[in-house]
């Protein structure tokens, strides 16, 4: 499996990401009306008293430090996730790392405050989807919500499909599908599709590490399993599978399975969240065991140990030099810890620890456990 490398410079603005909107204040609110011109004197128009108005009391947002694994259902927006999120833990920040079609399942992890910082590594680690191809049609959306394009009365039999997948293993060329959310020129491709304005997209370098045949339920349907890096488009590979056993096929049915160290034991369910907030509000549970810590999604770069004066100075954005035994034997990105306590994302060269994010974590932090490997 190749690894990527990863980069600390600014993150761009978190995908999905609900950020915080205050009223200003003025105008008129839900519950103000203009009077009228003449009020009804006594004896005038209904003459039952007006109930007095309840007060709205807009919940505080806190500091909230962790990642959420949903296991969204499916024909729920990974952007609506977010913000149902962010409301059942009156979070100040949230955002998903990595978006998930409507029509999909499954694995959706949600940072949380200080875990928007790791976001990149997230996007940057492998995904594991299982999906279930419909022969026959080939759809404008790759997808079962699509109309439908190309037709075929071929049925591939498991050896075809079989002999097919190797061409489609490694580092291969794959064109997007025309409803994506990849810009052309400042438009959202999605958004020239559904105008009815042709839409030509460039074929991309992706890494596709396994792709396995794991069932034939009925001639029209085969289920699949793919492991593959950033970028990859699972419409676009059982669009081009089709096309290749000529037989025609889109998606009619898609889970993702894990995002790098976010694994089928680490998701909940939404019904879950709910009724652990309930009873964290009756003072039974804390939605603290329902967050994975910050670091859980630095898995793949090693951790440094500091002691109290380094960290202090990391803390302050300044560069530290260690030497001797503690000094690290490689170049590039680190997570710094003090005391077993996350401080701070940095770059090492040659000994030289410079702190790129420094983080932050006053508030409710994760506690959850990452199941044992087993």
């Amino acid at each position: 499996m190749n690894e990527t490398s990863h980069k600390l410079a600014s993150p761009p603005p978190l995908a999905g990401e609900v950020d915080e909107h205050r009223s200003s204040g003025g105008g008129i609110g839900v519950d103000e009306r203009p009077l009228p011109s003449s009020l009804p004197q006594a004896g005038e128009g209904d003459s039952a008293p007006r109930k007095p108005r309840k007060q709205q009391f807009k919940r505080d947002k806190r500091d909230v430090h962790g990642w959420v694994v949903l296991d969204k259902p499916v024909g729920m927006t990974s952007t609506h996730a977010v913000s149902i999120m962010k409301r059942l833990f009156s979070a100040k920040r949230c955002g998903h790392a990595g978006t998930l079609d409507p029509l999909a399942s499954g694995c959706l992890p949600i940072a949380m405050g200080e875990a928007t910082k790791t976001v990149p590594f997230v996007m940057d680690s492998r995904k594991l989807y299982q999906f279930t191809v419909q022969w026959g049609e080939e759809r404008d959306t790759d997808d079962s919500e699509g109309r439908v394009t190309e037709s075929s009365p071929a049925r591939p039999t498991a050896d075809q499909i079989r002999a097919a997948l190797p061409g489609f293993i490694g580092t291969i060329q794959q064109v997007p599908p025309r409803y994506s959310a990849i810009k052309i020129e400042g438009e959202r491709a999605y958004d020239l599709a559904r105008d009815g304005q042709q839409v030509e997209l460039q074929a991309r370098t992706v890494n596709i590490g396994r792709l396995e045949l794991m069932d034939i339920p009925d001639p029209d349907h085969a289920v699949f399993e793919a492991e593959c890096g950033k970028g990859t488009y699972v419409r676009s590979l059982a669009r081009d599978i089709g096309r290749q056993l000529g037989c025609f096929g889109h998606i009619s049915a898609l889970r993702r399975v894990s995002v790098g160290g976010f694994t089928p034991e680490t998701m909940i369910l939404l019904e879950d969240l709910e009724a652990l907030c309930h009873r964290a509000a009756a003072g039974e549970a804390s939605l603290a065991d329902a967050l994975m810590p910050v670091e859980t999604a630095l898995d793949d770069i090693p951790a440094l140990a500091v002691n109290g004066s380094d960290a202090a100075r990391l803390q302050r954005g300044q560069a530290v030099l260690l030497r001797g035994r503690d000094a690290p034997n490689f170049r590039g990105p680190v997570y710094v810890t003090v005391s077993g306590r996350l401080l701070a994302l940095a770059e090492v060269d040659r000994g030289e620890v410079v702190p790129k994010r420094v983080f932050n974590l006053a508030g409710l932090l994760g506690r959850a456990r990452r199941p044992m490997k087993g």
